[in-house]
């Protein structure tokens, strides 16, 4: 589980800087970056996703902040 979203977090990262150096290098004329980060924000859709779904079915548990009753 831990190794999953450790993995997910690193692909959002390094799309993240991937597009970072497209759009140093490429300077508008191709869309590189756009693709980077339209799979940036695939990969953060699925990894929120699968930790909803982890919650569901018991696999994690949320702690939270404790309030005050």
């Amino acid at each position: 589980m831990r190794i999953f979203v450790l993995l997910a977090f690193l692909g959002i990262v390094a799309s993240l800087v991937s597009a970072g150096v497209y759009l140093m290098k490429d300077q508008g004329r191709h869309s590189r970056m756009a693709h980077a980060l339209t799979l940036r924000i695939g990969l953060s859709i699925l990894l929120f996703l699968f930790m909803l779904l982890a919650w569901r079915l018991g696999w994690i548990e949320a702690t939270g902040i404790p309030v005050p009753a």
